[in-house]
């Protein structure tokens, strides 16, 4: 289902035919399928443990992917549901299926209950600390929707928090210990990537004139930027630390020092995309920026000669 599908009356409300079929299409649509792309994280700590490739891991992993993406999805349609009346009045977000009325509100809270239901069974096939980062997730992201993505400082830590778990996750499901400078790297990085999000909204807000978020109102871009820097900060110093730990875990490979060069100029890279304020998600600036892309191949390549031929 597309925007083509609803036929605007005087400009400001779309009209649906609720059928079987645009209800499923609609619940479907909301569930966001797409930025289930977010949960290759759960890769992460398997990959630098070197335990990406073994046969019970890949197991383990596909569990947690599966249970991240069903409880994400959960979170949208509760999402959406709660936002209807404020969507219905944006010029963009109106088309979405519960705003436009595709989607039964009731029905959209039924579904995410039934979603959150499945990937707390489906996390239980992997460990039980899984069920317990799953549970910390889906209790998180609601209080995101009922309230704290209003409130400033919180909203931006909430959302780089779901980016955290996703990489603790696959420590967790299996059963592999993670390093302080991992869950660093993993922190900062995930904080570099919101407040650099926000900072984007906010210049296109500036130029446009348009509202994006409710919080944006408590931010400056001075401020944005401050914490944008200083996760960046942190993250360049943190990666470095870490890939020198990886050389004496590894007898000394050269491979994961080469690493730093790529990843702080990735960085930079994401950064000038992210300044230049046409687009904030981080999803959207890699697919779009070829330099990007190439950088982090080089990247994944050099730590992956570090870790596996070490």
């Amino acid at each position: 289902m597309t925007s083509t599908d609803l036929t605007p009356v005087t400009g400001e409300q779309p009209v649906v035919a609720r059928t079987p079929k645009t209800v499923a299409l609609g619940l479907l649509r909301t569930m966001r399928p797409k930025q289930w792309v977010k949960n290759v994280l759960v890769l992460a700590a398997p990959f630098v443990g070197g335990q990406l490739f073994t046969g019970r891991s890949i197991l383990q992993l596909a569990v947690a992917f599966v249970a991240f993406s069903l409880a994400a999805s959960a979170i949208y349609l509760v999402n959406d549901a709660k936002d209807v009346e404020a969507d219905r009045v944006h010029p963009k977000k109106r088309w979405r299926p519960i705003a436009a009325g595709v989607v039964p509100v009731r029905l959209a809270y039924v579904a995410a209950g039934a979603l959150m239901v499945v990937a707390l069974a489906v996390s239980v096939l992997a460990t039980w600390q899984l069920v317990a980062l799953i549970a910390v997730y889906l209790a998180v992201q609601l209080g995101y929707c009922f309230g704290l993505k209003h409130q400033p400082v919180l909203d931006i830590c909430v959302v780089a928090s779901g980016f955290l778990l996703r990489a603790v996750a696959g420590g967790l499901a299996t059963g592999i210990p993670l390093s302080q400078a991992f869950l660093l790297c993993a922190g900062f990085g995930s904080l570099f990537m919101v407040a650099g999000k926000r900072y984007a909204e906010m210049m296109l807000a500036e130029r446009t004139g348009a509202k994006i978020r409710k919080s944006l109102e408590s931010y400056s871009a001075s401020y944005l930027r401050f914490v944008w820097a200083l996760a960046a900060t942190v993250l360049i110093v943190n990666y470095c630390l870490w890939a020198f730990e990886i050389r004496e875990e590894h007898h000394n490979t050269v491979w994961s020092t080469i690493s730093i060069v790529p990843f702080v100029v990735a960085v930079l890279r994401y950064s000038v995309d992210v300044d230049s304020g046409n687009g904030g998600a981080p999803d959207e600036i890699a697919l779009r920026d070829r330099v990007l892309q190439v950088l982090a191949v080089l990247w994944v390549a050099t730590l992956t000669m570090a870790v596996y031929t070490g």
